[in-house]
């Protein structure tokens, strides 16, 4: 890849929209790229490359500042990797959290639509469930956060 790339061009190279790399700049996970005598910035294959691992990161359900201290651990590559293992156990145990309650909410809108009688709205057993905001006509109340 060539240096000297405008924004965007940097942001056709990583399927990815202007505005996301201005948001990642101003967020301090890209270093500011250098700008021409008119302003325009020009960014260097290590942005593309960090780039990458942002959008990389994002993609495996990383959040920004999980992003963030991987980035500063990575200015750092002769300490020990056991913070970059403890961020990715942090959002492996949120993948986890998250799995378990789409089971849960998959498990309950099975049994709503299993118990429908398909006969009239007004007896309808998806709509009854849905307007119960008590959740006691749920069997888990798990989706109600």
């Amino acid at each position: 890849m060539a240096e000297n790339l405008t924004i965007g061009s940097l942001a056709r190279r990583a399927s990815t929209k202007v505005q996301t790399i201005r948001f990642y700049e101003q967020e301090g996970l890209m270093p500011p790229p250098a700008r021409t005598e008119g302003g325009q910035r020009r960014y260097s294959r290590a942005h593309a490359d960090r780039l990458a691992f942002i959008r990389h990161a994002r993609e495996l359900g990383f959040p920004l500042d999980a992003i963030r201290e991987l980035l500063n651990l990575t200015d750092k590559p002769d300490q020990s990797c056991e913070r970059v293992d403890r961020v990715a156990r942090d959002v492996l145990a949120d993948v986890e959290a998250k799995l378990a309650r789409l089971e849960s909410l998959r498990g309950e809108l099975k049994r709503m639509i299993r118990h429908c009688g398909h006969g009239r709205v007004s007896d309808c057993r998806v709509i009854k469930v849905l307007a119960d905001h008590s959740h006691s006509n749920c069997v888990s109340p798990d989706h109600a956060h």
